[in-house]
């Protein structure tokens, strides 16, 4: 059982940046693939970015290329999602999941955090 927890959300001005945190507690949760994903209101929930648990090899959304970046820290078990010249359209609730097999961009992760809010006004 692993249990995420999202930090660093919060409202900022278009062009801005933000840094969300993901902690994961439980056992060998540094052995966990692991990924971020956003959903806004009326919408579905939509792959960000993920990092593998063994080489840290990336995989982005797209939209995510060259201003986002997602990394880890496994002596504290935390994963960041580092994300510049946001944008309006980023304001989201953003997600961490968490999975023993590598999943990239599907949504069918074991585990989910509650997420945090990002508002990105104009």
């Amino acid at each position: 059982q692993v249990q995420l927890v999202e930090s660093g959300g919060g409202l900022v001005e278009a062009g801005g940046s933000l840094r969300l945190s993901c902690a994961a507690s439980g056992r060998t949760s540094s052995s966990y693939n692991m990924a971020w994903f956003r959903q806004a209101p009326g919408k579905e929930r939509e792959f960000v970015a993920a990092i593998m648990s063994s080489v840290g090899s990336t995989y982005y959304a797209d939209f995510a290329k060259g201003r986002v970046s997602i990394s880890r820290d496994n002596a504290k078990n935390t994963v960041y999602l580092q994300m510049n010249n946001l944008k309006p359209e980023d304001t989201a609730v953003y997600y961490c999941a968490a999975d023993r097999l590598y999943k990239g961009a599907h949504t069918n992760y074991d585990y989910w955090g509650q997420g945090t809010q990002v508002t990105v006004s104009s």
